[in-house]
């Protein structure tokens, strides 16, 4: 049964998540730590450390002035939420201490503990943070490019992608087919394709009553499926087709032509779309692959701590490293943001540090009022195959039939949980935001 989670509860059972971080401040120990990446767990470690140690010397390397989420920005796409919440600004980390730097990473010397920047400046550093999202396996799928990219979205970066995929789906004449390609795991976000669909498929049912929406699913199974199948066939039955691969048919995308909008899948289907949302495969961010940190894609890490298996004195964190049953996810890397801010400090102080314990908890708009849920607690221990890794305990799933009541209390949480989130990574004093009644705002 769904909880109601208040803004406020939300805030606090973050705070218990995150309870290991109540270390002693490092008082003017002038340890240089570096963070790579001001996302959702790179601003948090940054944030994190200053906040508990002032005497820490942090830097965020980002090179975008402002910071504009995909987590979330389904509720955009569907014309829930406006454009402008989505970007936030680093003033709030910038508050507490940390230096900001506004340049790209280029490489990282592990031997000399030295980060060079695009600009040609190097960063020494004690302990590294490496924290850069994903990147795009461009060349997985013939014809499909970041040129491409433009005239068939794939909107799995925050910005300009969502704002494209948005405008596309405004001017495509009712009738036409909307198509969402879905690679194979890992990738960010696993269940937020199927939600995609669902508030595509509310847009749709509203002002293109002609049109359709085409899943071609490299997976033969998804996350929350039983839920999301309920939610397809409850309020999308004509609109939503959804096509999971099986051990006759690959529905993997092998090739798209841009210009006319085809689309073809490894079992052969051609079809062509009036706008399609190419999701590609996804590898570790560039720098991340660059400094020799992943193997091959993602990034090896301890399950306990988040630090690098490949180099010393460096944690890997969110999207890029390897979290086994973990979902990327935001609220995953500020969980683990939280958990390596209060690794490095017990290092540092030469305590023996706690085991890691993390959480996740993800939620998917499925319809207005309707949302659904899944989450977990994780902390290392043994996997199948007696691999050590991330395991999850105390998990909980929306189920199918769920009454109008409970699905609406986990709308309300969602809508609750982005800004608290932001606050809580930003330091923003962001207050709750709520659906749009009306329209579509960038």
């Amino acid at each position: 049964m769904p909880i109601d989670l208040s803004r406020r509860q939300f805030g606090v059972g973050l705070a218990a998540a995150a309870s290991m971080v109540a270390a002693p401040a490092i008082a003017g120990s002038g340890a240089k730590i570096v963070v790579i990446g001001g996302g959702a767990g790179g601003a948090t470690v940054a944030g994190s450390l200053k906040v508990q140690s002032p005497g820490l010397d942090v830097t965020l390397i980002e090179p975008h002035q402002q910071y504009t989420s995909c987590f979330f920005s389904n509720a955009y796409i569907g014309g829930l939420y406006d454009f402008a919440k989505l970007s936030h600004r680093y003033t709030g980390i910038s508050a507490t201490g940390v230096r900001l730097v506004h340049d790209r990473a280029q490489s990282v010397d592990a031997s000399k503990k030295l980060v060079r920047l695009q600009s040609g400046k190097m960063l020494p550093y004690d302990r590294l943070v490496v924290a850069p999202g994903i990147d795009f396996k461009w060349d997985a799928i013939e014809g499909y490019s970041q040129a491409a990219a433009e005239t068939m979205p794939h909107a799995w970066r925050g910005g300009d992608q969502s704002f494209t995929l948005r405008q596309r789906l405004e001017k495509m004449d009712d009738g036409g087919t909307v198509v969402i390609a879905v690679p194979k795991m890992p990738y960010r976000c696993p269940p937020g394709p199927y939600e995609r669909a669902c508030v595509i498929a509310n847009y749709l049912r509203q002002a293109k009553p002609k049109s359709k929406l085409v899943i071609l699913d490299a997976k033969m199974t998804f996350s929350k499926q039983a839920a999301f199948q309920d939610a397809f066939a409850h309020y999308y039955k004509d609109i939503i087709e959804l096509n999971l691969s099986n051990d006759i048919d690959d529905f993997t995308v092998t090739r798209v032509d841009p210009a006319d909008g085809e689309i073809r899948t490894k079992a052969g289907l051609t079809m062509k779309a009036a706008l399609a949302n190419i999701i590609p495969p996804q590898t570790a961010g560039a720098i991340a692959r660059d400094a020799g940190l992943a193997d091959p894609d993602w990034c090896p890490v301890d399950p306990d701590s988040f630090a690098s298996t490949r180099a010393p004195d460096v944690y890997v964190l969110g999207d890029s490293a390897i979290a086994n049953e973990m979902p990327k996810s935001a609220f995953s890397a500020h969980s683990q943001g939280l958990g390596v801010a209060t690794r490095i400090i017990d290092e540092l102080e030469m305590k023996r540090p706690d085991p890691g314990r993390y959480r996740n908890t993800c939620w998917s708009i499925v319809a207005p009022d309707d949302a659904i849920k899944i989450g977990a607690d994780y902390a290392a221990g043994e996997l199948p195959g007696k691999i050590r890794g991330l395991v999850p305990s105390n998990a909980f799933i929306s189920k199918p039939g769920e009454s109008a009541e409970e699905r609406k209390a986990v709308y309300d949480e969602a809508f609750a949980w982005y800004p608290t989130l932001i606050e809580q990574i930003f330091k923003t004093g962001a207050k709750a935001g709520s659906p749009a009644k009306t329209g579509f705002a960038r």
